[in-house]
Order: C-alpha cells, then sequence, then structure tokens
C-alpha cells in the first residue's frame, strides 16, 4: 500500500473484531468483553491492511480501529503508529488501556485544542531507539489525524474524514449504555 489512506474501510466481521479483542485481553488479565455487563469498547488492529510478513508501516491508515457496543458495531481506518521514526518517539504498547472524553493539544493554543479522547489510565510504552520502555501518563491520545499525514507522536489517529464519526459514535454509545470510561485494546 502506497497511498496514505485505503480506499475502503475495514471489512473486519463482529465476530472476528470480539476474537481478537478477547484474545488480547486474556494476554493483558482484563476482563473478557461484556463478562461484567454491556460493554462499549474500541479494539485497535496494528498492520490490518499489511502483508502479515512485512512490517507495519508508519506515517499512512495501515490499521484498523472498531467500535463495539451491545448494539453496535463500525469500523474505521486508522493510525495507531507514530508518523516517523526519531529517537525518543513513543509507540503505544499492545494492550488493553482505559480512555475518556478529554482535550487533546494542551500544550497549544486554546485555538488549536479540540474534544478527543485522553489517557484514563496509564499505558505502557516503547521508544525509538531506546532500549527501555515506560509505563505512565503520556498524552498517548486517540484523535482526529491530518488530510496530508497521520499526525501522530504516538498517538492513535483517523483520517479527518472519519473523525467526527468515530468520535460522536464513540461519545453516543457511551452515554447510551452509561459509561465514562472506555477500554481500548490494541492488538497486532
Amino acid at each position: 500500500m502506497t497511498t496514505l489512506l485505503p480506499s475502503t474501510r475495514p471489512r473486519l466481521t463482529r465476530e472476528d473484531a470480539l476474537a481478537r479483542l478477547n484474545a488480547q485481553r486474556v494476554r493483558d488479565g482484563a476482563p473478557l468483553y461484556g463478562a461484567a455487563g454491556p460493554e462499549v469498547a474500541v479494539l485497535g488492529l496494528r498492520g490490518y491492511y499489511q502483508d502479515r510478513s512485512s512490517d507495519n508501516r508508519r506515517g499512512i491508515y495501515d490499521d484498523a480501529l472498531v467500535i463495539i457496543g451491545p448494539d453496535h458495531y463500525s469500523t474505521y481506518n486508522g493510525n495507531v503508529d507514530p508518523s516517523v521514526f526519531r529517537k525518543g518517539i513513543a509507540r503505544l504498547a499492545n494492550g488493553t488501556w482505559l480512555y475518556k472524553r478529554g482535550i487533546h493539544g494542551l500544550s497549544r493554543p486554546k485555538a488549536q485544542r479540540y474534544k478527543a479522547w485522553v489517557q484514563a489510565g496509564e499505558v505502557l510504552v516503547f521508544r525509538d531507539n531506546i532500549a527501555a520502555s515506560g509505563r505512565g501518563y503520556f498524552g498517548i491520545n486517540i484523535h482526529r489525524g491530518g488530510q496530508a499525514g497521520t499526525s501522530s507522536l504516538g498517538c492513535q489517529t483517523l483520517p479527518v474524514a472519519q473523525w467526527t464519526a468515530f468520535d460522536s459514535t464513540l461519545l453516543d454509545q457511551l452515554q447510551r449504555h452509561g459509561q465514562k470510561v472506555v477500554r481500548y485494546t490494541l492488538t497486532g
């Protein structure tokens, strides 16, 4: 794939998505989907569009993000890697992480900030060209990407044309089911 954005959204079935989500949750020791009752969750699939024999690429929307709810299922193109390789840049580790509604770009001028999905708990990251990984609050958000690039310094991003649908659907689903926090499960 040489283009920034695939021509189609991911064509993953709900059953396959739930199988992948629960397989990662088992590895994490996290509760299986729906074990505690109705749940809205987000699944991230690293390298969804890539040939499994090749490395996942950066700077393109070659990953998939999926919103799964008791009565909802939708797929989106996404990017779960930094846009570039650079010493020290963070890459979110596979796992199950907590996210909530918040503001992206707090270090930017107010006019450049917007509502997005921010860490609601610590995450584990690996850093380019640094042997150690780290766990903590790093501002690894889920937010709108760019038109000409994925606009990620380690965040999970969606194409501009799909961001509003993802954001409003996730917010609506969480409100319908009384959730303030969503489990985001990232797997490869």
